[in-house]
């Protein structure tokens, strides 16, 4: 099996080893798996192109490895723990057996309804079961997926799906979510009228029951699984084929669908999931994400499952029916590694303590975070309340874009220090440097963050167009990647992550590019210009703030508020509504047209001081009338 590291002094080894000859450890960590056809070639690389090829030449499928070479061993283990929203209701469990039988079932339904490899499936799914098994049978014949947040917009799921050129949807009736029952289904309904042209079958899970409307193209769940074979042949795939597409937002407008790929990513995935969480058999693992993002395509689905984990799924919300809930599940499925974000946490520690002490959370043995950097008062908090001391806390960076893991304490291996994601995985080879590309070295400094050298589960494109992943990650510096984050590295080189330099919010964990928040702004009546920026938010970590011009004639602002934010939540979805809106006269520019955001961030924080010399401006005197109707 995998590697799994054990001590500081195993970690320093390995690590030394994994960037001396990084080929060498990937391929031994590689040969840990079950290849069809064994690579030719470990690594091909060139960041210009950029073009990065792992484990070139092997055959694999991943889902073998997930499921078929568990059966043997642990067949009759949880594989799944699904806890409903209700928590009246039973939870469900799927063993590696009953897992891999309803992956092959659903696997055969989709090539029974005309998908094939290389057909793109779009999902828009509730926390269920059935989106993990959805996501697994897709990579079963070859077909890849791409998970949209059941929380996005008709029009945002739209754009996906045509960005993608998906031929297939795959929904639940209904989303049910603490006493909400949301309308997933009629969401879709709304998205195919918007020119999604390649969409032939809507497969529909029923979960709640709930009354939806009946379309041409929409096929039940449960009726497509009526007399499928529960065996399926894997299709066999290239390491470089594609697994999948997931769209994030960037610093323009339009989401770019980032691309992985089968052999690399299934490597790294596993191997961060067995090191960064130090998983043991019989261990019971709750990562609490969405599989809308990444996380959880990562460390829900894929990593621990090849790691042959038990892993845990929530349809729920933290707060329902209480602020107890997720202790509660804890308590209840004795969990022994729990990941979450610091968004969470904080709402947590919000509603008092009085939540958490009432539950024996004596099973924990390793804590988490992920999303965004956790602050220090809710990293003391965690510590204290849900970890007793006990349980070391990983606060751990990487992207969408990155796969996995990348920088991360090892619990009970390496040490932990509040706030910072502390020491990079073996095989990352992490540097800073200046605005000139200069790397900065030594410790006690501050730089851009960027990775010197490829690892197995990175970004390979975006999707239908390479130029466009080239300019955002491979253009900045030459020969690296670029994360987009400032970093800072203590006298120990610990690094901490200190934020996004780049037009980019990262909004309770999840990145919201500042143009497609203004884009959705800017498609209000009222609205002549808008500008977006972050700022210090208690729960969210960064809160969304907009400047916005008006048009003459605005009587109501609480009404032009709430419209602008219903315009949002439209064309996006609930999760990109500003916070705070602000109407202004004008907005700060330089003589070239650029809006200067660092003026506007540095006000929306509360804080005018420094501002710099403005006299540059195309407008100085604007500054001025914004610094005044926010009253700072």
């Amino acid at each position: 099996m995998t590697l799994q590291i054990k001590s500081l002094k195993q970690y320093k080894s390995v690590y030394k080893k994994s960037v001396k000859d990084p080929e060498g450890f990937w391929a031994e960590q590689a040969e840990t798996f079950q290849w069809q056809k064994k690579w030719d070639t470990t690594l091909e690389w060139d960041f210009k192109e950029p073009s990065v090829k792992w484990f070139k030449g092997g055959k694999l499928n991943i889902t073998e490895n997930c499921l078929d070479r568990h059966l043997k061993d642990r067949g009759d283990q949880a594989a799944i723990i699904w806890e409903p929203n209700n928590p009246e209701e039973a939870a469900i469990t799927y063993t590696y057996k009953e897992l891999h039988a309803e992956v092959c079932k659903f696997a055969n339904a989709l090539r029974a309804n005309g998908i094939k490899k290389g057909d793109r499936i779009c999902f828009y799914m509730p926390m269920v079961p059935e989106l993990a098994i959805g996501v697994l049978a897709c990579a079963r014949i070859g077909a890849i997926h791409s998970v949209v947040f059941a929380g996005f917009s008709a029009t945002a799921l739209a754009d996906r799906i045509k960005d993608a050129s998906c031929k297939m949807v795959i929904c639940s009736d209904y989303n049910s979510r603490g006493t909400k029952n949301i309308p997933v289904k009629a969401v879709v309904d709304d998205a195919l009228k918007q020119g999604c042209k390649s969409i032939e079958t809507v497969i529909v899970h029923k979960n709640t029951g709930g009354k939806i409307k009946w379309n041409k193209k929409d096929k039940w769940w449960h009726e497509v699984m009526k007399r499928r074979r529960s065996t399926c042949k894997p299709a066999t795939m290239d390491a470089e084929d594609m697994l999948f597409i997931l769209y994030t937002s960037g610093s323009t407008g339009k989401p770019k669908g980032v691309v992985h790929t089968c052999g690399g990513y299934m490597v790294y995935t596993c191997f961060s999931f067995k090191n960064v969480f130090q998983y043991k058999e019989g261990d019971v693992y709750w990562c609490t994400a969405d599989i809308g993002w990444i996380t959880g395509h990562s460390y829900i689905v894929y990593g621990p499952l090849l790691a042959g984990a038990t892993t845990m799924m929530f349809e729920g919300v933290p707060t329902y029916p209480d602020a107890g809930r997720f202790w509660q599940i804890c308590e209840k499925h004795k969990v022994n590694q729990f990941y979450t974000a610091p968004t969470a946490i904080r709402a947590l520690m919000a509603k008092g303590d009085e939540f958490v002490e009432g539950y024996d959370l004596s099973d924990l043995k390793v804590i988490g975070s992920v999303g965004e950097p956790i602050n220090e008062e809710a990293w003391h908090w965690y510590n204290e309340k849900v970890g007793k001391g006990n349980a070391p806390i990983v606060d751990t960076w990487w992207q969408t874009e990155t796969g996995g893991i990348m920088i991360t304490p090892l619990p009970g291996i390496t040490d932990t220090k509040p706030c910072y994601a502390s020491y990079p995985m073996p095989g990352i080879q992490p540097v800073l440097v200046n605005a000139e590309g200069k790397e900065v070295k030594g410790n006690d400094v501050e730089g851009l963050l960027c990775i010197k050298f490829p690892w197995p589960s990175m970004i390979r494109t975006t999707y239908g167009d390479h130029e466009r992943c080239r300019q955002v990650y491979f253009s900045a510096f030459e020969n690296m990647y670029f994360t987009g984050d400032g970093c800072r590295r203590d006298e120990e080189g610990r690094l901490r992550i200190i934020g996004r330099v780049d037009d980019v919010i990262n909004v309770s964990g999840h990145r919201m590019g500042t143009a497609e928040v203004e884009n959705a702004i800017n498609e209000h009546a009222g609205v002549i210009e808008s500008a977006v920026v972050g700022y210090p938010h208690d729960i969210k970590g960064q809160g969304i703030f907009a400047y916005i011009i008006a048009q003459e004639g605005i009587k109501d602002n609480a009404a032009f508020e709430k419209g602008v934010r219903a315009t949002v939540t439209k064309v996006i979805g609930p999760i990109a509504k500003p916070d705070k809106i602000l109407i202004v006269p004008g907005l700060p520019k330089t003589r070239s047209g650029k809006i200067m955001r660092r003026l506007l961030r540095k006000i929306a924080s509360g804080d005018a001081s420094n501002l710099g010399d403005t006299s540059t401006l195309l407008n100085p005197e604007v500054v001025n009338a914004i610094r005044k109707a926010a009253g700072v």
